[in-house]
């Protein structure tokens, strides 16, 4: 239906141009997650941290557990 790609279409500049604001704000908040994650993988590979904390605290964040 073309009428309706083109109500999509409006829908998603208006959403781009009011929220701008809020696109920004969801950047960065997700930036801040993937730092903080890198966080945690640093710490999960870590090997002079002991291998049964760092198997259980990535079982426990559904991440893949270190094999050493």
């Amino acid at each position: 239906m073309p009428d309706q790609a083109a109500y999509v279409d409006q829908l998603a500049g208006q959403l781009c141009t009011r929220h701008t604001a809020l696109v920004a704000t969801l950047e960065t908040d997700l930036g801040d997650h993937r730092r903080r994650l890198a966080i945690v993988v640093r710490f999960i590979h870590n090997p002079a941290i002991a291998l049964d904390i760092r198997q259980n605290l990535a079982r426990d964040l559904q991440l893949p557990e270190p094999s050493r």
